[in-house]
């Protein structure tokens, strides 16, 4: 619950509110939240696994659809999306309405992206997973990097970073690396944003422009009580995100592009009244990341045994 200041001598300054730092769940909380994203990724690895050449967005779409209601989801945070090709690097995207699938068809060497945030039980997951049909080596460089995003974010977030400056710090990364800021387009141009435990009783499975309508009951609460602290649901880089990370859980989605394709992952931050961490490390990416680097390892390991056996 919001607190106040203590009430201030007569002509002093006027009684302001402050929020009161507090993490808003305990640990069944976190574990249904747990359970709902990684079955989130489990229907996007489904679907990225039927994906081929010649299907469509929509059909992607559709299909994502398809397998979340098959596990039981009944409601979303918003629609499914998926992008293929120059789509996954929103170019030429000017409005909302372009966001929605298309009828762009899958091309070999093409990278995709899926996004889905179901809604069970009235806990919520946002997530963002991204793939190729077939080889791309500048889609694999770049995932080699978006992993500097992922320790980037937390770490800053640990030191109680603003969020607006954690926003700029991600931005002079993806400038470093040469890559375009693609979340900027997102409307609010946010990063992020917060996702809480819905408790609207508006009709399930219903959206209005793209968001389920309970979503949209949910994030006008949130939005005048946070207002009331200078504050924000949403993570971006204006001055409502001047303020360090709220305690509770925070949807992240850094998206980076390199000409025509783009790249991204999201997940849940959980921030706490004095830490941060991802809610989940078992996940897609994160897996695709470590295989990487044990692969690495154990060549420089042959390298340096056969340097060594050379040299006797």
């Amino acid at each position: 619950m919001p607190t106040l200041v203590q009430t201030p001598a007569r002509g002093s300054a006027r009684q302001q509110p402050q929020a009161a730092t507090v993490f808003p769940y305990d640990s069944g909380d976190l574990r249904r939240f747990r359970e709902l994203q990684q079955l989130a990724y489990t229907c996007a690895e489904r679907v990225g696994a039927w994906l081929e050449p010649g299907v469509t967005e929509r059909q992607a779409s559709a299909r994502l659809g398809r397998e979340l209601a098959a596990a039981g989801v009944q409601d979303f945070f918003h629609v499914h999306f998926a992008w293929f090709g120059d789509r996954t690097a929103f170019r030429h995207f000017h409005t909302p309405l372009q966001f929605f699938p298309s009828r762009r068809r899958l091309e070999e060497g093409m990278p995709y992206i899926l996004d889905c945030a179901p809604v069970i039980d009235g806990y919520t997951a946002d997530i963002g997973y991204a793939g190729r049909v077939g080889a791309s080596p500048v889609w694999d460089r770049i995932d080699r990097d978006l992993r500097e995003y992922r320790d980037l974010i937390v770490v800053e977030a640990r030191r109680r970073t603003p969020f607006n400056e954690i926003y700029a710090r991600v931005d002079a990364l993806i400038a470093r690396h040469g890559y375009d800021n693609r979340h900027r387009v997102y409307p609010g141009r946010v990063i992020g944003h917060q996702v809480t435990r819905t408790t609207a009783r508006g009709p399930a499975g219903v959206s209005v422009l793209g968001f389920g309508i309970r979503t949209l009951q949910t994030l006008g609460r949130e939005f005048l009580g946070e207002r009331r602290y200078g504050r924000s649901p949403l993570w971006a880089d204006g001055r409502a995100s001047r303020h360090a990370p709220t305690p509770g859980l925070w949807a992240v989605e850094p998206h980076v592009a390199f000409r025509d394709v783009g790249l991204k992952f999201e997940e849940l931050l959980v921030v706490t009244d004095d830490d941060a961490y991802w809610l989940d490390d078992d996940l897609p990416h994160v897996r695709r990341w470590q295989r990487a680097a044990d692969t690495s390892s154990d060549i420089a390991t042959d390298v340096a045994t056969d340097v060594a056996v050379e040299a006797r």
